[in-house]
């Protein structure tokens, strides 16, 4: 077999080793963009992990400066204090009742 160089072979054999390289570096961004893809959505659930404690965390804390302004409020009460203080007191149970039972 015997090969002569000439100016169309040097074209198709410039032509596929554009299209090979074409192809392999399209194959590689895709393979980039799927990683990324898969680190974002461990990097979502980790963010959304962290959130979801946070918010534990508040909520155990509001609880308790309800409990404490509800103590403080029956504090007053018992020294005289009326009006204002025990509708307060009567509204923080009822929200403390329906919030129990939900």
């Amino acid at each position: 077999m015997q090969i002569t160089l000439n100016w169309q072979t040097i074209i198709t054999a410039g032509a596929v080793v554009g299209a090979i390289v074409a192809l392999i570096t399209y194959f590689s961004k895709v393979v980039r963009w799927v990683d990324k893809q898969g680190k974002q959505d461990k990097d979502i659930k980790e963010i959304k992990q962290h959130h979801e404690d946070d918010m534990k965390t508040i909520k155990k804390e509001q609880t308790l400066l309800v409990y404490g302004i509800l103590a403080c409020l029956k504090g007053l009460k018992e020294q005289g204090c009326n009006g204002p203080v025990t509708e307060a007191i009567n509204r923080i149970e009822k929200h403390l009742n329906e919030t129990a039972h939900n």
